[in-house]
């Protein structure tokens, strides 16, 4: 606890010496009489064994008032990290081809979910190799034909799980295709705008976060065959805004993908070619790398290399946030003053 007028507590010094202030200034009346021995014989009530509790009462209550006064303060210690952070978009291709089956920790699963999962580790870290980026600016667009923002640029980590879960396997065939361009520029765009995006998720006045860098992360296993904009044409526009993209090739040469059938669940193989060079192509344009991975082990340690690459700055500021707590104390000493007043006035009542 805190107190915010500590010099208050100097009225405690006068508490004790108003009993004597009151027994030298208050003149009280006098009635003689021959002999007060037989009052003395007769022994003494519980009235009067407690004739001084208003005085207590009254002294109490003026103690609880000078806390009051002093104006006590309960407070919680924050820290808050002012950094110089990266705004990360992680752009995921959810076309059909990711459907392929790719081990994850001794199980087969989609290429998608062990993407997904992977990704995961890395925003959020795994407990081993791979810290978590707490302190980054995160989105991400998910893209098959067509590109979607799943989650805006925050910095709010825990809204990332929940987001990422929504991305599914395209299931329509209208929609599947691979519109790489079209994805890579809406995440520039995000990006771009990723100032105003901070702005909007500050409390107060405070400026607390300022960001370093800006990067792309693009995962695909397939080649642009949709959307309108050409992926070179993207990375012009992100290397224009001073954004890198770090370029994934998911998967690559013979691989299978569960298939269920009303016979039951069939392994079909698949060879779904890779663009590797236009995805060299938009790494090389922007400052950024390309890498192939071919299992979930080599995607992660893809991911380790862009986490030691991309370091956020932060220096921690501590505060203490401030809650009045004056409001108890002062109510306890005026039930306290009011409850003398009533005590003085009928039980401990002195005539005159």
């Amino acid at each position: 606890m805190h107190f915010e007028s500590p010099w208050a507590f100097l009225l405690l010094i006068l508490i004790p010496a108003l009993p004597l202030i009151k027994r030298f200034t208050l003149k009280r009346g006098a009635i003689r009489f021959s002999s007060t021995g037989n009052a003395a014989r007769s022994g003494r009530s519980l009235r009067r064994k407690l004739y001084q509790l208003p005085t207590v009462i009254r002294m109490t209550a003026l103690v609880f008032l000078v806390i009051a006064l002093a104006r006590p303060q309960t407070g919680k210690e924050k820290i808050v990290d002012t950094s110089k952070g990266i705004a990360i978009e992680m752009v995921i291709d959810r076309s059909g081809s990711m459907g392929a089956e790719m081990e994850y920790n001794g199980r087969q699963m989609t290429r998608l979910d062990t993407v997904k999962n992977v990704f995961k580790n890395f925003a959020l870290g795994d407990g081993k190799d791979l810290p978590g980026r707490p302190d980054d600016l995160i989105g991400m667009i998910a893209f098959a034909r067509y590109p979607d923002t799943i989650c805006p640029l925050t910095l709010a980590h825990g809204a990332l799980s929940p987001f990422l879960d929504t991305i599914k396997l395209v299931k329509v065939r209208s929609e599947d295709g691979t519109a790489i361009g079209d994805a890579l520029a809406l995440a520039a765009a995000h990006l771009e705008k990723a100032d105003e995006a901070l702005a909007r998720q500050r409390t107060g006045k405070r400026k607390s976060y300022d960001i370093k860098s800006k990067i792309i992360i693009l995962l695909s296993d397939g080649e642009n065959n949709a959307g309108k904009r050409d992926p070179l044409q993207a990375a012009e526009l992100a290397a224009k805004w001073g954004i890198k993209v770090y370029a994934i090739a998911v998967g690559g040469g013979e691989s299978v993908q569960s298939i269920q059938t009303p016979f039951g669940v069939f392994k079909v193989p698949m060879n779904q070619p890779v663009d590797t060079s236009a995805l060299k192509q938009i790494a090389q344009k922007t400052g950024g790398f390309f890498r192939e991975a071919t299992d979930a082990e080599s995607l992660s340690a893809i991911y380790k290399e862009i986490d030691q690459m991309e370091k956020s700055e932060i220096e921690s500021v501590k505060f203490v946030d401030y809650k009045e707590s004056f409001l108890p104390f002062a109510m306890i000493g005026l039930l306290l003053l009011g409850l003398e007043i009533i005590l003085s006035n009928t039980i401990f009542r002195k005539i005159p």
